[in-house]
């Protein structure tokens, strides 16, 4: 197994290197990172072809089934594929040539310029982990998600310098009705958040909600020539594709927007036991998913997702946080970048009930299984536990604080004259301290990440103020981050104009709780 850095990647200073800092040294986060260390390709040629090969089989010889949305049968009739009633297959080579069309990278657009996201190329953005039915945090446990829950997340999001998005269903608010819920949530985003954000796509007319809702905040015009929200849709692995969520691709796709096209392979249930067949199906299933999107709109963008994993196959419970998968997100975007696609790939995954340890390592382990597999947005950077049916508060502010880490660690090792230092060792010289020289004053705010919650005190110091763990740390920090929290401002016509829309919207459907 080969293990080589991507071609042309020499480590150099870019925009999204360092945070800037305020007065006082308080981090300013930049709107995306912009990678200054290579991706890692463990797999050489003949395996990627392999891998390659086996997908078009799928594709040729078994298929992929498109339930409950004709428009797409005729879509793939158009364009060549065979139909065998609501199974499609395709001739080798006919889904890349399709995807050929799709942007290698673009711009979603933020209600503040200042905060608008480039996905693609060597960019990095991180956004909170997304779809949990539950949160949970020390004081109250684990419970279901409110919509006050949803906005305290946003705002914790929008508070940290080291996230870059604001995220969509960061948890589900079950308080409010399934079919209203997503008018409410996109809302918030909007009015909370100055950054790049998630719509619905739990139906077609959801998703077309959420877009008329972008409209609105950014114009009509500007939306039907620019990315502005995203839409994470996914396959019913194994090898189908249902309705709901091609109604919404397609929905995106239509208005220019950018679906996510992600199946979710938990080996050995929805795909096989095996890596590389584990990968040839996802591969075959977001190919066609990708695809779909340029039938529908030549050129809108896509992005390339994954989501690998694995299972106990004692208990047949799904884990997270895993090697197998972690090391299979490597060779996902080595052909992601084959493809010329913006990709998303792992990211902190834990099935941990708690922000403990078994959460950190599990989250590590698959956090940066995205980091260098080349992943240009990463969903799930913050939150994640219990298999992703819970989002904890405190683990929330745990990842983002390691999200900071990540972005000292992406921005490498810069050599130039400053960095190689040859004035501080004139000044010092043999047996001294290089504590108040001048080029340590000089570069001392920026020098090191800073984590905002680890401990580094003496151990005397440590007991004195209580003998606290990361996790209640983390607990005041949520707790004075929000009370803290104020919202960008939001211009008035806009949001009364979005308030209207809602409540229009809301006047004209009864409550639906399923």
């Amino acid at each position: 197994m080969e293990v080589t850095a991507a071609a042309g990647d020499t480590p150099r200073r870019t925009r999204g290197a360092r945070p800037q800092r305020r007065e006082g040294g308080r981090p300013v986060g930049v709107p995306y990172i912009v990678r200054n260390i290579p991706t890692y390709d463990i797999l050489g040629e003949e395996s990627l072809e392999r891998i390659e090969r086996t997908a078009d089989r799928i594709l040729a010889e078994v298929g992929i089934e498109f339930r409950d949305d004709p428009a797409v049968l005729d879509h793939w009739r158009r364009a060549g594929a065979k139909l065998n009633g609501l199974r499609v297959t395709f001739e080798p080579g006919m889904l890349k040539e399709i995807v050929g069309s799709a942007p290698s990278q673009f711009t979603q657009h933020a209600r503040n310029p200042a905060r608008s996201v480039e996905i693609g190329g060597r960019n990095v953005v991180f956004s909170p982990a997304y779809g949990s039915p539950f949160v949970t945090d020390i004081d109250k446990g684990r419970r279901y998600g409110t919509i006050e829950d949803f906005r305290n997340l946003i705002k914790l999001a929008q508070a940290s310098p080291w996230l870059h998005h604001s995220g969509g269903t960061i948890c589900e608010p079950v308080d409010v009705p399934v079919n209203k819920r997503h008018l409410d949530m996109v809302y918030s985003h909007i009015k909370y958040s100055d950054r790049a954000f998630m719509g619905s796509i739990t139906a077609e007319e959801r998703a077309e909600d959420s877009i008329e809702m972008a409209r609105i905040l950014f114009g009509a015009d500007f939306v039907d020539g620019n990315c502005v929200i995203l839409g994470n849709v996914n396959v019913n692995s194994p090898l189908v594709w249902d309705g709901t969520m091609t109604k919404s691709l397609r929905a995106y796709a239509r208005a220019n927007q950018a679906a996510v096209i992600v199946p979710f392979i938990l080996g050995g249930a929805m795909g096989p036991v095996t890596n590389a067949g584990a990968i040839a199906q996802s591969y075959a299933e977001t190919l066609a998913g990708c695809a779909l999107t340029q039938l529908e709109r030549k050129g809108a963008p896509v992005i390339f997702g994954n989501f690998l994993s694995s299972m106990s196959l004692r208990s047949g419970s799904p884990t997270f946080g895993t090697p197998e998968p972690a090391i299979g997100s490597m060779v996902v975007g080595q052909l992601a970048r084959r493809l010329g696609l913006p990709l998303r790939c792992a990211g902190n995954f834990s099935n941990s009930k708690r922000p403990d340890a078994q959460a950190m390592q599990e989250g590590v382990m698959s956090m940066l299984s995205a980091v260098h597999c080349g992943a240009n947005f990463i969903l799930h950077s913050a939150g994640f536990v219990d298999g992703l049916l819970a989002m904890s508060y405190e683990k929330f502010v745990m990842d983002t604080d390691f999200c900071g880490a990540l972005h000292a660690y992406l921005a490498g090792v810069v050599v130039d004259d400053n960095s190689l230092a040859m004035d501080a060792f004139l000044e010092v010289g043999p047996g001294h301290h290089f504590l108040g020289c001048e080029h340590t004053m000089r570069n001392y705010q920026t020098a090191f990440w800073d984590s905002a919650l680890s401990d580094n005190e003496p151990f005397e110091k440590w007991v004195e103020q209580g003998e606290t763990d990361m996790a209640l740390r983390a607990n005041r920090h949520w707790k004075k981050t929000l009370a803290e929290y104020e919202a960008p401002p939001l211009d008035e016509a806009i949001d009364e104009a979005l308030r209207d829309y809602v409540e229009r919207r809301k006047n004209s459907m009864p409550d639906a709780w399923y």
